[in-house]
């Protein structure tokens, strides 16, 4: 901003158009309107400038960063668990919500968890959850293969 900007020829941005000046004709002009002279693009040959209120300018900077951050939303991984012995209209509902945390552009991670005698059946909750995993293949990829976890089988799904 202003003296701090280093360059010889700076590159002055206006509404009415753009021109090639010297630092201290643009830093002449920034004085004449009371306002600032901002390095835009300091990369840029010659750097870019314009003309403006440095506090303003400031601002919209803030509010483009947070309009930004609003909009790009960050994606979770959603958990879904069932038991061993969980019905076949239990399972329909598990499905339609990953449905919808998949068009959200979530992960879906899917539980089996197996209790007592139920882990003498490990084959039975493996199909399962292999059942789910077709059901969902339209609209989901594995992001991490089916792995046994202690007492409980998980795989991970991600949007195709």
């Amino acid at each position: 901003m202003n003296e701090q900007i280093r360059a010889e020829k700076v590159l002055l941005v206006s509404e009415t158009g753009n021109e090639t000046l010297s630092l201290q004709e643009a830093l002449r002009r920034a004085a004449a309107q009371e306002l600032d002279l901002i390095e835009v693009s300091p990369k840029a040959q010659p750097p870019v400038v314009k003309i403006a209120d440095f506090g303003q300018y400031l601002y919209q900077l803030h509010k483009k960063e947070s309009r930004q951050r609003a909009h790009s939303k960050q994606t979770e991984v959603k958990m879904l668990r069932f038991g061993f012995r969980t019905d076949r209209h239990d399972l329909e509902r598990l499905l339609t919500r990953a449905r919808e945390f998949l068009a959200e552009r979530h992960l879906v991670k899917f539980v089996v968890r197996l209790r007592g005698r139920e882990m003498t059946n490990k084959n039975y909750a493996r199909d399962k959850l292999l059942t789910l995993i077709k059901e969902l293949q339209d609209v989901a990829e594995i992001e991490q293969e089916l792995k046994q976890q202690g007492t409980q089988f998980l795989v991970i799904l991600r949007k195709k």
